[in-house]
């Protein structure tokens, strides 16, 4: 049937050799066309997913707004912008896939199709030349033998005239016979020709359109139809690339409208006044004040009761208005007393500046961040101690006295941090210490000591007779975090602090974290105690978080990451640091584990309590 289809296309198009050589070309044309569209539209995706990461980039909460991490709402949102991140990841799927798949397929079967037509465009035009010089060859030989038949038939002509003429003799009319005879020859000679280049010609004619040339415009039709076949091909394949990353994308937008349902708006309400309840008592009814028995003082207790009502009213205000009104300590804090230190924020050492239980979540807070400093700086030390012992037991690994230098500047690192939490552990306790009520406006206001006032300001500490009577605004008052919030933050912080030395798998530079001595890891026991402790020469493995299981397939491209199936389960071992990616290991029987770093959007962690 097939060879009949071509056939039948030969019959109807074996004149047409020019217009098909045109349409072929014409189709590898719309080829390289589909080509170039695929490539602007890669473009189109690669600008999509870098404006997307520029985007989320440029919405990251600043640094000034980490304190608002609390709130839902700004935890949905962070999630969000996640989630947008995963999305720009597979827009960057379609564009390299569109690469990898479909523009070097066209780019290749362009070439092809192109050397393929090359040849059937080379093969034809040689065929056409053969029937061509064949079709000249013949026309000449019929020329010749036309030619030599009409000489022929006036030689005849002639004889016949000179032999009827009596005056010729014997010998001219014999001259005229030879030449008669001899144009005879030559017309019988040029037939003779003539009638082999004819047949010549009809048996090359007759092969050059039933065998040949057929044979050509058959690689032509399977040409164009590869042609026709490879753009079918690519289509499906550019819709398949975009359907396979659906799903992810899927899990993108539920991940979306989850953080959205999450958002809570009474949990926010209630941290609200968890951070801004300043700790002290609401004002008592204000006295009545008889001024018949302010006429039996004298001026200077006049002035001098007029002056502690003063000092109580902006008390008040200060409560009032969470701290955000601060006594001047005098011209470039020389004629005022500085007696606690300031933090970089502005705030004094102690927060003795803060309301009372703004001050105790501060304290807590700073207890918090000294004590897992104090964590990551034991395992330092003991990493340290225990590469220490492995270059004592095997010298060709290094020299133990260069760990020497790092082992006694970690260990007055460490001190220096013991010391600091000591000290805001006492901070702490004197903050506990101070009752609620001593430090409420309404106290303040009632607050005289032998004939001596004394104006106690938010802050709780007293000043003395050197009030000068007046304030400043500061319209910046600090938001304190949650007690717990603010740990987390701050374990994460002196976290990332410990290993800034690694790269992140996504750089390609190899695995990010590893269990050498210094990482950061160890047990709880060593770092709680602090204890010098001997290790063996071999590094222990790091004790897993949790475990995980593979939501999607991944594939390793990059050194140190690990390839997973969907469905697996593995050991969590390090989570995710902000960089999207999650160190887990995977139980063998040839090695013992495998360890690497796999995308923290393709599982599902589980973390030990």
């Amino acid at each position: 049937m097939t060879e009949r289809k071509k056939v039948i296309m030969f019959q109807d198009f074996w004149d047409q050799y020019d217009n098909l050589a045109i349409h072929t070309n014409k189709g590898i044309e719309f080829l390289d066309k589909y080509a170039n569209f695929i490539r602007d539209r890669l473009a189109i995706e690669t600008e999509y997913a870098a404006k997307l990461r520029r985007l989320v980039k440029n919405y990251q909460p600043k640094k000034k707004e980490e304190e608002d991490n609390e709130f839902t709402s700004w935890q949905a949102f962070r999630k969000v912008l996640n989630e947008i991140s995963d999305l720009a990841g597979q827009r960057e799927v379609v564009a390299e896939s569109l690469q990898l798949q479909i523009i070097q397929g066209i780019t290749l079967l362009s070439k092809t199709l192109r050397e393929e037509r090359k040849k059937c465009l080379s093969n034809g035009t040689y065929l056409q030349q053969n029937l061509t010089t064949q079709l000249a060859s013949l026309e000449r030989a019929k020329r010749n033998y036309e030619k030599a038949y009409r000489d022929s038939e006036k030689a005849v002509e002639n004889y016949k005239k000179a032999d009827m003429d009596l005056n010729l003799s014997r010998a001219e009319v014999e001259r005229y016979k030879n030449i008669m005879t001899a144009k005879i020859q030559q017309s019988d000679d040029a037939k003779n020709e003539y009638a082999n280049q004819l047949q010549k010609t009809n048996n090359l004619q007759q092969q050059h359109y039933q065998e040949l040339l057929p044979e050509v415009f058959n690689r032509l039709q399977e040409l164009d139809e590869k042609r026709t076949r490879g753009i079918r091909e690519f289509i499906i394949e550019a819709a398949n690339v975009e359907s396979n990353v659906a799903p992810i994308i899927g899990r993108c937008l539920e991940g979306i409208i989850k953080a959205g349902e999450a958002i809570n708006e009474r949990e926010d309400s209630y941290k609200v006044i968890e951070r801004f309840k300043s700790g002290f008592d609401i004002p008592l009814d204000i006295p009545f004040e008889d001024l018949s028995k302010q006429d039996a003082l004298d001026s200077s207790q006049d002035s001098h009761y007029n002056h502690t009502v003063q000092s109580s009213h902006l008390t008040v205000k200060g409560t009032i208005s969470a701290n955000k009104l601060k006594k001047r300590v005098g011209i470039f804090n020389i004629f005022g007393s500085n007696k606690n230190s300031l933090t970089a924020d502005g705030q004094k050492e102690d927060f003795s500046d803060l309301p009372p239980n703004q001050r105790r979540k501060k304290l807590q807070a700073k207890i918090g961040e000294l004590q897992q400093k104090i964590h990551l700086e034991t395992a330092a030390r003991d990493g340290l101690m225990k590469m220490k012992v492995v270059y004592e037991a095997n010298s060709s690994l290094g020299n133990p006295m260069t760990v020497e230098g790092q082992l006694n500047e970690s260990e007055h690192k460490l001190e220096k941090l013991k010391i600091d939490l000591k000290k805001y552990q006492g901070y702490l306790e004197k903050a506990n210490q101070i009752p609620m009520a001593n430090n409420s406006p309404q106290a303040n206001r009632n607050t005289m000591n032998n004939g001596h006032r004394s104006s106690r300001h938010s802050n709780g500490s007293t000043e003395d007779n050197n009030y000068d009577g007046d304030f400043q605004q500061d319209d910046g008052g600090s938001l304190s975090r949650s007690d717990s919030e603010d740990n987390v933050a701050q374990i994460q912080n002196g976290h990332n602090n410990n290993n800034n030395g690694s790269a992140s798998p996504e750089s390609g530079l190899g695995t990010s974290h590893t269990s050498l001595p210094g990482s950061g890891q160890g047990s709880a026991n060593e770092n709680a105690m602090g204890e010098e402790t001997f290790y063996e020469s071999e590094l222990e493995p790091l004790q897993p978080l949790g475990t995980c299981r593979a939501l999607y397939p991944f594939e390793a491209t990059s050194e140190g990451s690990i390839p997973m199936n969907e469905g697996e389960e593995l050991q969590v071992i390090e989570i995710d640091q902000g960089d999207g990616w999650t160190r887990v290991r995977r139980m063998n029987n040839t090695n013992g584990w495998d360890e690497g770093f796999v995308p923290t959007s393709y599982i599902d962690c589980t973390l030990y309590s």
